[in-house]
C-alpha cells in the first residue's frame, strides 16, 4: 500500500461504525484509525496470483483464502486489513457483520516502501501474539522473495524463500506455491516504484 494517513477515533466500537460506511479502507491501532492508501499494479498483481493460486491448492481443504477486503481483529483495540488470510473450519466473527475475522490461520502483508517498516515491526509483533494465526507470510515486490514466521512449540521461526525456482511451504494449511506463480507476469528488469 502507498502511504497511510492517521486520524484519531475515540474507540474501537467507533471505529468499527465508521469504517463499515466508509468508501476507504482504515486499519486501527489504540485509538488511531490509519487510512489505507491504493495499491501500486505489482502489489494488486502478486495478492491476485497468491489469492488464486491458494485457492486452487486449498479447494479440496477445510481452509480458505480470502484477499485484502477481510478485516482482522487483531485485539479489542488493533484491526487490520491484511493483503491475504487463510482461515480453516468455521470462520469466527467479532459480530454478525461478517466482515471482521477473529481466527485467522495464515496472514500475508506485500511489502511496500511506504509500509513495510509498519508491517515489519507494528504488524508483525501484533500477528505472533494472536493465538489462532500459525504463520506470518512478508511478500517482497522487488525481488522473488518470501519471507514466512512460523509459530512453533518453542516459538517463532523464520524461514525464507527466495528465487522463482523456489516454494514457498505454508505448514499450518499443508499447501506449496512456487514462487513463480506468485510472482508471474511480474517484470523484476524494471526499477522498483514507491508504492
Amino acid at each position: 500500500m502507498s502511504a497511510e494517513q492517521i486520524v484519531a477515533y475515540p474507540s474501537p466500537e467507533e471505529y468499527l461504525i465508521r469504517e463499515r460506511k466508509a468508501k476507504h479502507r482504515s486499519e486501527y491501532e489504540n485509538g488511531e484509525m490509519i487510512v489505507m492508501a491504493g495499491a501500486s499494479y505489482e502489489h494488486n498483481l502478486i495478492v491476485t496470483n497468491l489469492s488464486g493460486e491458494l485457492r486452487l491448492r486449498l479447494k479440496k481443504s477445510p481452509c480458505t483464502p480470502l484477499s485484502q477486503d477481510m478485516r482482522v481483529a487483531i485485539s479489542y483495540r488493533k484491526y487490520y486489513y491484511p493483503d491475504v488470510v487463510i482461515v480453516c473450519d468455521k470462520p469466527e466473527f467479532v459480530d454478525n457483520q461478517l466482515d471482521t475475522l477473529l481466527n485467522p490461520i495464515v496472514v500475508v502483508e506485500v511489502l511496500s516502501p511506504s509500509t513495510e517498516n509498519r508491517d515489519r515491526k507494528t504488524k508483525l509483533r501484533s500477528y505472533r501474539a494472536v493465538e489462532t494465526i500459525q504463520e506470518i507470510v512478508f511478500v517482497s515486490q522487488e525481488l522473488p522473495l518470501l519471507e514466512v514466521y512460523r509459530r512453533g512449540v518453542t516459538g517463532w521461526t523464520l524461514h525464507d524463500y527466495e528465487g522463482l525456482d523456489a516454494v514457498l511451504t505454508l505448514s499450518s494449511v499443508n499447501c506449496e506455491v512456487p514462487l513463480s506463480e506468485i510472482y508471474d507476469r511480474m517484470d523484476f528488469d524494471l526499477p522498483p516504484k514507491n508504492a
